[in-house]
Parts: structure tokens; C-alpha cells; sequence
């Protein structure tokens, strides 16, 4: 079965055991354009399988995962690399930056790595640091910034490259609630600005005001008994107090 076409991302039946323990059990989906899509659930859930199965880094066990109505989980694990490094940004609950390089460089990085010129990738970051309002510190190495800031280094060294798609693996995590309400908001306004389709899982039903739509995952599943929610079918009032709140 080919996934629809607005589509850019989509996923059926998808199975998934770490070391025997079932982590998904059938899960399908599909993502759209330019879509900011949250998969909320308890730790355990299966989030982190999830998006590790729709970003290529995982070959689930059972089911499929295309990727602009082209497959992923067939693809050789040179070309599902290939994928993650040209197409798709990573964030994950920790910014996992390296620590003898500066805030611009660690933004950089992932342009440096692809042959861009030093001076480009510089101005690239730059210009990606300003927008999510750390670029003050971006001669800064991380252990002279706050765990805040380094998120959003590691939110602007995935959208350097202007991916199609970025993967946010519960990027607030472990930031307390109104730094954790920073990142969601640079990162949701920066991809809604660049058209950039943005998946991101949570433990926090806090986060539901960022996303277009909400999917609740429990034990590899998706919850049945919690229908996925879009962003028109919500309550105006309750999403507006929700968004003051944080």
C-alpha cells in the first residue's frame, strides 16, 4: 500500500522488541507538510522507538516507514544514514553537544561535516543561534552555559541545515518548566517559519499547545481510549489558558 500523498512522512503496523521487550505493537501514522505532531505518552511508552523508527535510525521488526511516498525500512543502512545527515534533524532530551567545540561550531557541525566552507557554515549557524536567541553566547563553550541554552544550541544545529523533517525526542525533558517551554516555543516557531515538519515526543500533556495534533502512545500502542487530537478540534479557551500557562 503506497502512503497518501500529503503525506511526508507515514507508517503502518509498525513492530518493534528491544531484547524481547515489546516496545511497539502496531502502530500507524501519517504526518503532514509542514506538520508539528506530538507523541505524548508515560516513559516506556514507545515514543523514543517511534521516532527512532520514522527518522531511519531504527528497522523496525514489522511494518513499513516512507518518507515522501518512498521507503525507508528497506533502504541500506549507508542510504538511512545518507537520509538522517541530508534530510532530517535530530534533537534529543540532551543536547549531547561536543565540549571542546564552541556554541557556533556545535551548530555547525553538521554543515562542516558535509563539505560546506568554513565561513558558510559559520554564517549559517550564526544566523540560526540570533533566531533562537542564543547568539550572544556563540563563541561560548557548553560548560560555560546553562543546560537552557545548550538545548537550543542543539535545536539550532538541527535546523542548520534546513532539514524537511526534525525528530525532537523529548527535548525538555530535563529542563525545568518555563525553560522547557522556551525550546518548545523557539523550536515549533522556527520550523513553522522555514515550513520544516516537526515530530516531537513528551511525557508532559503541557506540550499539546506547541503541536497541530496530538497522538497519545501507551504501551506501544496508540491509546484508542484518547483519540488523537487536532489543533482546531481542541477547546479555544482551554489551549489559550494552557499556553499562558507556560
Amino acid at each position: 500500500m503506497a502512503p497518501p500523498d500529503n503525506d511526508v512522512l507515514w507508517a503502518r503496523s509498525l513492530r518493534h522488541a528491544h531484547n524481547g521487550s515489546p516496545a511497539l505493537l502496531g502502530v500507524s501514522l501519517g504526518v503532514r507538510q509542514g506538520e508539528i505532531l506530538a507523541v505524548v505518552g508515560p516513559r516506556g511508552a514507545g515514543k523514543s522507538t517511534l521516532l527512532r523508527c520514522l527518522s531511519g535510525q531504527l528497522v523496525p521488526d514489522q511494518g513499513e516507514v516512507w518518507f515522501n511516498s518512498a521507503p525507508v525500512h528497506t533502504l541500506t543502512e549507508i542510504a538511512r544514514d545518507e537520509l538522517r545527515r541530508d534530510r532530517f534533524g535530530w534533537v534529543g532530551s540532551t543536547a549531547q553537544l561536543l565540549p571542546e567545540l564552541t556554541a557556533w561550531e556545535n551548530a555547525a557541525l553538521p554543515l562542516l561535516l558535509t563539505g560546506t566552507k568554513y565561513r558558510a557554515a559559520r554564517a549559517a549557524a550564526q544566523e540560526w543561534l540570533d533566531r533562537l536567541d542564543i547568539g550572544a553566547a556563540a563563541r561560548k563553550r557548553p560548560a560555560e552555559l546553562l543546560q537552557a541554552q545548550r538545548q537550543r544550541i542543539a535545536v539550532a544545529r538541527a535546523l542548520v541545515t534546513t532539514p524537511e523533517v526534525v525528530f525532537a525526542d523529548d527535548p525538555g525533558a530535563p529542563l525545568h518548566r518555563p525553560d522547557r517551554a522556551l525550546v518548545m516555543r523557539t523550536l515549533t516557531s522556527a520550523a513553522r517559519s522555514h515550513g520544516i515538519t516537526v515530530v516531537f515526543s513528551a511525557c508532559d500533556h503541557e506540550i499539546a499547545p506547541f503541536a497541530d495534533r496530538v497522538i497519545p502512545l501507551v504501551d506501544g500502542r496508540i491509546n484508542a481510549s484518547m483519540p488523537t487530537q487536532d489543533r482546531d478540534d481542541r477547546d479555544d479557551s482551554t489551549t489559550t489558558a494552557r499556553a499562558a500557562s507556560v
